[in-house]
């Protein structure tokens, strides 16, 4: 999957500009401040629907105007595309060739993209809603079916939160399990996708991670509840749990159990990452469990997802530098960085230096 070019209108910092991309390694190059990460992010949004850096769309806004937009030509699985979105301070418009974009689920899965930056040791160091926030953004971009279940679930998971805090405990009693049939019928779709998903991502990320450190760190990933059995035995599982923790949700006011309380193990040489990991080890287990999901990608769909690392080569030494710049040369990179001498290292790349939201050529 490639970017061929990029258009921005009112987009953070951006005034009107429009960048060309080339299929190899694309360096965002420029001093701090000036607009690199908000092209990357562009990029990403487009392929996504969501920002990696911001939860709220309107902030995307320029200053002072009422919308943004971003286009981009681009080739996928299906051929050639143009993809265009319009962010307002009440919503947003996307379109695919023109024809409008009337569900999030049909943004994803028209071209893929993998997002690393110095914020993503969030993954490691943070709660597990990060984690299981970089498994719904990624599982999302490959199957519909687990956004509109991971949609559905959620939407009713609230329902059943705001039954929870009623006070008559009757009609709540009599009420949750209508909800919990539903919501058991989508956690099992969640769950089944997660596992099927991290029995892919682990041993891509050790055999990365060994890549990385030349063989001197083992990565270990692996869910913290196991998930076995067909659909319908999970969504069994699942409505018998729900059941049985009636009492204690009633209590605390709130769903206990279910695919929202999951996490991830991540572990270092035997040891919890999150706990006893350096900094270093810290960032090069995010950089390998994003570069086994870029082969993720690759192996579901066919082709490589558009990768995009923003401020990356700053944090690793010379060594990992080097190897990254060999595990990406078959992928579209985005770069960002203030000097493109110090992470190129003799090999050619489309350079575009960024200067106060605009393109120096």
């Amino acid at each position: 999957m490639r970017i061929k070019s990029l258009n921005l209108k009112n987009f953070r910092n951006y005034s009107d500009e429009h960048m060309d991309f080339s299929d190899g390694l694309n360096v965002l190059f420029g001093k701090n401040a000036q607009g690199k990460t908000n092209c990357a992010e562009a990029v990403f949004y487009l392929c996504t629907g969501i920002s990696p850096r911001s939860r709220r769309d309107k902030q995307l806004i320029r200053h002072g105007e009422q919308s943004a937009e971003i286009s981009a030509t681009a080739s996928g699985r299906y051929g050639d595309m143009e993809i265009y979105a319009k962010i307002t301070e009440t919503g947003r418009e996307f379109k695919l060739n023109g024809n409008k974009i009337t569900k999030n689920a049909e943004i994803l899965g028209n071209l893929f993209s993998v997002f690393f930056s110095p914020q993503e040791l969030r993954l490691i160091q943070d709660g597990p809603d990060e984690r299981r926030r970089f498994m719904n953004v990624s599982i999302s971009q490959l199957s519909r079916p687990y956004y509109v279940a991971l949609s559905r679930y959620n939407k009713i998971l609230e329902q059943r939160n705001n039954l929870l805090k009623l006070r008559d405990a009757s009609a709540v009693y009599d009420s949750l399990p209508v909800w919990d049939e539903q919501l058991s019928k989508y956690a099992a779709v969640v769950a089944w996708k997660r596992a099927e998903y991290i029995d892919m991502l682990a041993p891509l990320a050790k055999e990365t991670h060994c890549f990385l450190t030349d063989g001197a760190e083992e990565l270990d990933v692996k869910p913290d509840k196991k998930y076995k059995g067909t659909q319908a035995e999970l969504e069994k599982r699942f409505f018998n749990e729900f059941s049985a923790n009636y009492e204690r949700d009633m209590r605390l006011g709130f769903t206990s159990c279910g695919p929202h309380r999951d996490d991830l193990d991540i572990i270092i040489n035997g040891a919890d990452a999150k706990t006893y990991a350096s900094q270093g080890q810290t960032r090069t287990a995010a950089l390998s469990v994003k570069l086994a999901e870029v082969e993720i990608f690759k192996t579901l769909s066919g082709e490589y997802p558009v990768l995009i690392l923003d401020d990356v080569m700053s944090e690793l030494d010379l060594p990992r530098r080097k190897k990254l710049l060999a595990r990406t040369a078959e992928l579209q990179t985005v770069l960002t960085c203030t000097h493109t001498e110090r992470v190129l290292y003799g090999r050619e790349a489309n350079k575009i230096r960024i200067e106060g939201g605009a393109v120096k050529r």
